[in-house]
Parts: structure tokens; sequence; C-alpha cells
């Protein structure tokens, strides 16, 4: 009975404050997987304009800036994306593209010469130094993104 009264409380607490809805991560003010863009429009011809229409979108929900140096961005074949330095502004998005170019403030490049994520169904793993999941996001076949978050 007191699980089922905390539970109800913290229901009408967050709904107050504007979290209902919200994922564990965006109601602590963290950093989760916004969107995927796993089907780059057209034929997919490995160019890096193709690559780079392919990418994910981190999105940093709290009002700090957060840093995620070292945090891994992974999908289920085990293909990794290691963040360099990286800081995420309060209420930012950082693209993450899989083909080739310079890092800029919101945009990270993979730097890869073939496609990550699979337009037939895959699942995006965002994970901190630790190893620890901090988001994930997984879709199927039949559209072109997934909104995460």
């Amino acid at each position: 009975m007191r699980k089922g009264l905390a539970a109800l409380a913290v229901a009408a607490m967050s709904a107050v404050l504007g979290f209902a809805g919200a994922t564990a991560a965006e109601a602590a003010g963290g950093v989760v997987i916004y969107r995927a863009y796993y089907d780059s429009p057209g034929s997919d011809t490995g160019t890096n304009a193709s690559l780079n229409a392919e990418y994910i979108i981190l999105k940093n929900t709290s009002t700090t800036t957060k840093t995620i140096t070292g945090w891994t961005l992974r999908d289920r074949a085990g293909h990794i994306y290691k963040f360099p330095t990286t800081t995420i502004g309060a209420s930012r998005l950082l693209y993450i593209r899989t083909g080739k170019g310079t890092n800029v403030a919101g945009t990270r490049y993979w730097n890869r010469t073939w496609y990550v994520w699979n337009n037939t169904g895959d699942t995006a793993y965002l994970r901190n130094t630790a190893g620890t999941l901090i988001h994930s996001c997984g879709w199927g076949s039949g559209a072109t993104y997934k909104i995460c978050a």
C-alpha cells in the first residue's frame, strides 16, 4: 500500500511539474535519443551525402549543459561511436551523422563509409562512460525515421 501511495504522489507531482508522459531521463533532466533518421532518402548508394542523411539526434532535456565525452552510441550489430570531447547545451540538440565531415558544436560525424542503422529494424543505444544504458530507441521497418523521446 505504501508503494502505491508513493507512486501516486510521484505521478501527481510529475503532472504538476509538467513531466506527465516524459521518460525517466527526461524527467530527471538528462540526455536522450530524440530521433533516429535511419533510412536516408533515395537509394542507398553509399555517397557521403547519403550517409550523412542517416543520423541520430540526441537532446539535452535539462536546464544545464551536459558533458558526454567518452559516451558511446551503438547499434544492435555492434557498430560503436565514441564521443570525443562533447557537450550539449541546455535544451539543445546534437546530430550524429554516419558519414564524413568536420565536427562542430551541434554535429558529430561517425566518419563511416557505409550505413549503420538498418532500414528494416534496429536499436540505438546510448551509454555513459561506465557502460550504463542511458537511453535506447528501437524501430521496425516501414518509415524513414523514429521519434524516440
